[in-house]
């Protein structure tokens, strides 16, 4: 049995997909679905059970026996969310129990972090996994703090010789773009709000970049597929003597005025871009360049290429966007 908490989410219903591929074990997903079309994340899967977050650790004591794997995906995942203390609960005494309970009862964990944990950059993508690196990090939001925050405290257990679960392992989740990101609205990938835009014939308004060294759509990001992810972590799940916290990126940066015009290029249009001013909200809040070492992983044993944004994209555009059927 996996249990994915958040798996009606957009990373954590990608994996449920690639689980389901793979046959013969029973998927649990730990979300809320509220009163949109989030459900349609999972309509297509088998799943044994759909547990109610605050009823996570009945279901666990319960079935502890029967389970190969917590894969934790879910949290209050937006970077404008102002509410401190529900990001602390859901992001952070969540994680710390789940922790918790997996060391107790003797069950994987694998769980995402975040890239917004490295903050403007200037302490570098490294993610080098001790107390005193993490400390030289200074996120810009309360999401990113809430990652790191949990981070620095499973590294500090570490580093003091804590009881951990058998495979424990942290994802900083760079960019991610790709299926089943619908329900994010203004936090979903950029490409899923070009393409509306691409589709009706129409412009496309980018945030210009109000900083010296970026030229408007030049701000750079490091953009990863949905299914590169997903591809990561069922390799942890078939390696299980691989355990720390790693970056889930590409390690190349691309701009933004690439992704979007890769978008118009998927439905063969010339790139219609327009700039517009960032918020004022979001100036000094903003990551203008991001990306990803991606040493560690490879030196873990990870081997398999990276997708490339044009092709990420391409077979995001024509597989389901454009396509009758958008989910996975």
């Amino acid at each position: 049995m996996y249990v994915v908490t958040g798996g009606a989410g957009f990373i954590g219903s990608n994996v449920l997909a690639a689980l389901e591929a793979r046959g013969g074990d029973e998927l649990v997903v730990v979300d809320r679905l509220r009163s949109g079309e989030k459900w349609r994340n999972i309509a297509k899967r088998e799943i044994t059970d759909v547990v109610a977050p605050e009823h996570v650790f009945d279901f666990l004591e319960t079935h502890k026996k029967k389970i190969t794997a917590l894969i934790h995906m879910g949290a209050v995942s937006s970077t404008t969310e102002t509410d401190a203390d529900r990001i602390v609960t859901n992001n952070f005494n969540l994680s710390i129990a789940l922790w918790k309970w997996c060391t107790v009862n003797s069950v994987r964990l694998i769980y995402a972090s975040s890239a917004a944990t490295y903050g403007d950059g200037s302490a570098g993508f490294d993610d080098t996994f001790t107390p005193e690196a993490l400390a030289r990090l200074e996120p810009l939001n309360a999401y990113g703090w809430s990652k790191h925050l949990f981070d620095r405290r499973i590294a500090r257990r570490m580093e003091a010789g804590r009881p951990t679960p058998p495979q424990w392992v942290g994802l900083k989740f760079f960019n991610v773009y790709g299926p089943n990101e619908y329900h994010k609205g203004g936090q979903a990938s950029v490409v899923s709000q070009v393409y509306p835009h691409a589709a009706s014939k129409a412009h496309f308004d980018l945030f210009k970049s109000h900083h010296p060294d970026y030229p408007d759509g030049g701000q750079l990001r490091d953009f990863v597929w949905v299914g590169d992810c997903v591809d990561v972590i069922l390799w942890l799940l078939d390696n299980p003597s691989v355990s720390g916290l790693f970056n889930m990126g590409t390690g190349q940066a691309r701009t933004f005025y690439d992704l979007a015009a890769a978008v118009y290029k998927a439905m063969d249009m010339t790139p219609m871009i327009r700039f517009k001013d960032t918020p004022l909200s979001l100036r000094d809040k903003y990551q203008y360049f991001t990306q990803a070492e991606m040493g560690r992983l490879r030196a873990a044993g990870y081997d398999k290429p990276f997708t490339s944004l044009e092709e990420g994209i391409s077979t995001y555009v024509t597989r389901y966007l454009d396509s009758g059927d958008r989910f996975v």
